[in-house]
Protein backbone atom coordinates (compact mmCIF):
# COMPACT_ATOMS: atom_id res chain seq x y z
CA UNK A 1 0.00 0.00 0.00
CA UNK A 2 1.86 3.40 -1.16
CA UNK A 3 0.70 6.67 0.95
CA UNK A 4 1.22 10.39 0.99
CA UNK A 5 1.66 11.59 4.37
CA UNK A 6 2.09 15.24 5.61
CA UNK A 7 1.99 16.86 9.40
CA UNK A 8 1.38 13.57 10.46
CA UNK A 9 -2.14 12.44 8.69
CA UNK A 10 -2.35 9.78 5.62
CA UNK A 11 -3.98 11.80 2.74
CA UNK A 12 -4.00 9.63 0.61
CA UNK A 13 -3.26 5.63 0.33
CA UNK A 14 -3.81 3.00 -2.32
CA UNK A 15 -2.25 0.04 -4.37
CA UNK A 16 -3.88 1.74 -7.68
CA UNK A 17 -0.56 3.95 -8.61
CA UNK A 18 0.35 5.31 -11.94
CA UNK A 19 3.89 7.01 -11.37
CA UNK A 20 4.43 10.00 -14.29
CA UNK A 21 7.90 11.64 -14.60
CA UNK A 22 8.89 10.19 -10.93
CA UNK A 23 5.28 11.24 -9.55
CA UNK A 24 3.14 8.95 -7.43
CA UNK A 25 -0.64 9.75 -8.59
CA UNK A 26 -3.69 8.60 -6.51
CA UNK A 27 -7.19 7.80 -7.56
CA UNK A 28 -9.19 10.54 -6.43
CA UNK A 29 -11.07 8.51 -4.02
CA UNK A 30 -8.54 7.44 -2.43
CA UNK A 31 -7.50 10.56 -1.25
CA UNK A 32 -9.21 11.66 2.22
CA UNK A 33 -11.15 15.30 0.78
CA UNK A 34 -11.08 16.42 4.60
CA UNK A 35 -7.71 17.41 3.83
CA UNK A 36 -7.96 19.35 0.59
CA UNK A 37 -8.54 23.17 -0.21
CA UNK A 38 -9.44 24.50 -3.42
CA UNK A 39 -7.20 26.28 -4.76
CA UNK A 40 -6.90 29.10 -7.62
CA UNK A 41 -3.54 27.82 -8.87
CA UNK A 42 -3.05 26.38 -12.48
CA UNK A 43 -0.26 25.30 -14.44
CA UNK A 44 0.21 23.79 -17.78
CA UNK A 45 2.41 20.73 -19.08
CA UNK A 46 2.83 20.83 -22.78
CA UNK A 47 2.27 17.24 -22.82
CA UNK A 48 -0.22 16.43 -19.89
CA UNK A 49 -2.47 19.51 -20.30
CA UNK A 50 -3.88 22.24 -17.48
CA UNK A 51 -2.96 21.40 -14.18
CA UNK A 52 -5.66 22.43 -10.87
CA UNK A 53 -4.52 22.57 -7.67
CA UNK A 54 -5.48 22.08 -3.85
CA UNK A 55 -3.91 23.17 -0.87
CA UNK A 56 -3.78 20.82 1.69
CA UNK A 57 -4.83 21.59 5.83
CA UNK A 58 -3.93 19.29 8.48
CA UNK A 59 -4.55 20.14 12.52
CA UNK A 60 -4.93 24.04 11.44
CA UNK A 61 -1.35 23.86 9.11
CA UNK A 62 -1.81 24.73 5.51
CA UNK A 63 0.36 23.23 3.00
CA UNK A 64 -0.56 25.75 -0.15
CA UNK A 65 -0.69 24.26 -3.69
CA UNK A 66 0.58 20.61 -2.27
CA UNK A 67 -1.60 18.37 -4.46
CA UNK A 68 -2.23 19.03 -8.24
CA UNK A 69 -4.76 16.83 -11.15
CA UNK A 70 -5.16 17.43 -14.22
CA UNK A 71 -9.49 18.16 -14.78
CA UNK A 72 -8.92 16.99 -18.75
CA UNK A 73 -5.41 15.59 -19.51
CA UNK A 74 -4.74 15.14 -23.18
CA UNK A 75 -4.40 11.70 -24.51
CA UNK A 76 -1.06 11.50 -24.23
CA UNK A 77 -1.90 11.61 -20.37
CA UNK A 78 -4.73 9.89 -20.41
CA UNK A 79 -3.53 7.45 -17.83
CA UNK A 80 -3.60 10.12 -15.02
CA UNK A 81 -7.69 11.24 -15.45
CA UNK A 82 -8.69 11.05 -12.32
CA UNK A 83 -5.68 11.56 -10.28
CA UNK A 84 -4.57 13.39 -8.02
CA UNK A 85 -0.29 13.61 -6.91
CA UNK A 86 1.49 15.64 -4.08
CA UNK A 87 4.73 17.34 -3.64
CA UNK A 88 5.94 20.73 -1.41
CA UNK A 89 7.12 18.09 1.75
CA UNK A 90 4.38 15.39 1.07
CA UNK A 91 5.74 12.25 1.79
CA UNK A 92 4.78 9.48 -0.78
CA UNK A 93 6.01 5.98 0.41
Amino acid sequence: MVQAKWNGAVIAESDDIVMVEGNHYFPRDSVWSKYLMHSDTTSHCPWKGDASYHSLIVDGEINEDAAWFYPAPKQAAAEIEGRIAFWNGVEVA
